[in-house]
C-alpha cells in the first residue's frame, strides 16, 4: 500500500512524445503499469505500443501530432483532454540525432535536430504548461534530455544533438522556477548510453568505443528508465522540480 501511495499513478493521464518504439513505447508501458492511462503524440504508428498496454489491461490510445507543429500540438492536447478529461503528465521524449561532424554537417540538419529535440520539446510544454495553468492542473512535465547536454561524446560527432540537449536541460530548469507558484513541476531525465532502436543504427565501431568509457561496463537498456520516470511524475517526487536526473551508469562521473 505504501509503494502504490507513493509512486502510483492510478487516475492520472500521461501523455508520452516518440511512444512509438524505444524508449517511449517502453516508458509508456511503464506508466501504465503504474496506473496511468497513456496517450501516445506520435506523427508515425504508435499501434504496436497501444496494444502492448492493453494486452496487459492498460488503456491507452495514440493521437498523431508532429510535435514541432504548433497547431496540431494544440489540437492534439484538445483532443486528449475531450477524451481522457485532463492531462497530468508529460513525458516529453521525442528525439533524433545525426552523427556528423559539424564541418560536414548542413545547416538543414542542424536545424532538424534543434526543432525537433528542443523546439518540439518546447512547443509540447509550452501547450500543456498552459492548459495546466488554465485549469489548476497541478502536473509533472519530464523532459527528455541526455548526458550529452553536460559531457561532448567521443569519438563521435553530433554538435547538434549535444547542443539541442543542453538547451533541453537548461529549458527544463527555466520552466520549473517559471511554473512552480502554479504547481506545476518541470524535471529533467538525461540518460546515457541506452541500447534502443536508435542506438542499434549507430555504426559498430563507435559502441565498441562506447563500452569501454562506461565504468558499468555495458550500455543501460529502456526498462532501467522506468522507475525514474514514475518518480518524477509521481507525488513522491513534490519537492522535486528543476531537476536533471542522470542515470548513465556512472559515466559522466569519470
Amino acid at each position: 500500500m505504501f509503494v502504490e501511495e507513493m509512486f502510483g499513478l492510478t487516475g492520472k493521464v500521461a501523455v508520452v512524445t516518440g511512444g512509438g518504439r524505444g524508449i517511449g513505447q517502453v516508458v509508456a508501458t511503464g506508466l501504465a503499469k503504474a496506473g496511468a492511462e497513456v496517450v501516445i503524440f506520435a506523427r508515425s504508428d504508435a499501434s504496436k505500443t497501444v496494444e502492448l498496454i492493453e494486452s496487459e489491461g492498460g488503456k491507452a490510445y495514440q493521437v498523431r501530432v508532429d510535435v514541432t507543429k504548433e497547431e496540431e500540438v494544440d489540437l492534439a492536447v484538445k483532443e486528449t483532454v475531450k477524451r481522457s478529461g485532463k492531462i497530468d503528465i508529460v513525458f516529453n521524449n521525442a528525439g533524433i540525432c545525426i552523427h556528423k561532424g559539424t564541418v560536414e554537417a548542413s545547416i538543414a540538419e542542424w536545424k532538424e535536430v534543434l526543432n525537433t529535440n528542443l523546439t518540439g520539446i518546447y512547443i509540447v510544454a509550452r501547450s500543456i504548461g498552459r492548459y495546466m495553468i488554465e485549469n489548476k492542473i497541478k502536473g509533472s512535465i519530464i523532459n527528455m534530455g541526455s548526458m550529452s547536454g553536460g559531457i561532448v561524446n567521443i569519438p563521435q560527432w553530433q554538435a547538434s544533438y549535444n547542443a539541442s540537449k543542453a538547451g533541453v536541460i537548461h529549458l527544463s530548469k527555466s520552466l520549473a522556477v517559471e511554473w512552480v507558484d502554479y504547481g506545476i513541476r518541470v524535471n529533467c531525465l538525461s540518460p546515457g548510453y541506452i541500447g534502443t532502436p536508435m542506438s542499434a543504427d549507430t555504426p559498430q565501431e563507435l559502441k565498441d568505443a562506447w563500452i569501454p568509457l562506461i565504468p558499468a561496463h555495458r550500455m543501460g537498456t529502456p526498462e532501467e528508465l522506468i522507475g525514474a520516470v514514475i518518480y518524477l511524475a509521481s507525488d513522491s517526487s513534490g519537492y522535486t522540480n528543476g531537476c536533471d536526473l542522470i542515470v548513465d551508469g556512472a559515466y559522466t562521473c569519470v
